[in-house]
């Protein structure tokens, strides 16, 4: 199985939730999610970019290294490829079903996934972190944190 996390630039949310569900997968289920490929990409990423320098202390403290990430720009082949997209929030989401309307079946944001669409739509979107304080990054990171605990229980199931 591939799962593929979308935000706008690839160098906060996207990257962060890429980094931590390898790290939990790792950490606590090497066996039963040994087959799944994580990655990551942006709607309007530029391929490349180094993660933002908050995101990378945030996810410091939690013992991940963020540093060699490099931002990947979102493309038709890396939705095709993927069998699960997860993305930050509902205009992502929209924006994926512009590239591919194929993709409808497989493309939700993390929160309407992990919640099996039983949140409000308002709800939906975890908020972009970028330009905020390292305190937001760890913010997004523990939101992003808790919607991969309830999605790693439904893929362990």
């Amino acid at each position: 199985m591939q799962i593929l996390f979308v935000c706008t630039g690839n160098t906060c949310r996207s990257s962060m939730a890429e980094a931590l569900f390898k790290d939990m997968i790792k950490k606590h289920y090497p066996d039963k999610l040994k087959d799944i490929k994580v990655m990551s990409a942006g709607v309007a990423a530029r391929d490349g970019d180094k993660a933002s320098p908050n995101a990378i202390r945030a996810m410091e403290e939690l013992g991940i290294d963020l540093a060699f990430h490099s931002a990947t720009q979102l493309t038709a082949e890396l939705i095709s490829e993927a069998d699960l997209i997860l993305t930050m929030t509902q205009r992502h989401r929209d924006m994926v079903l512009i590239m591919n309307p194929g993709a409808r079946d497989k493309v939700y944001t993390l929160i309407e996934y992990a919640h099996d669409g039983q949140q409000d739509q308002a709800g939906l979107d975890i908020e972009d972190p970028f330009g905020g304080s390292v305190e937001v990054y760890r913010k997004c990171a523990a939101q992003i944190k808790r919607a991969l605990d309830i999605l790693i229980e439904k893929l362990v199931k």
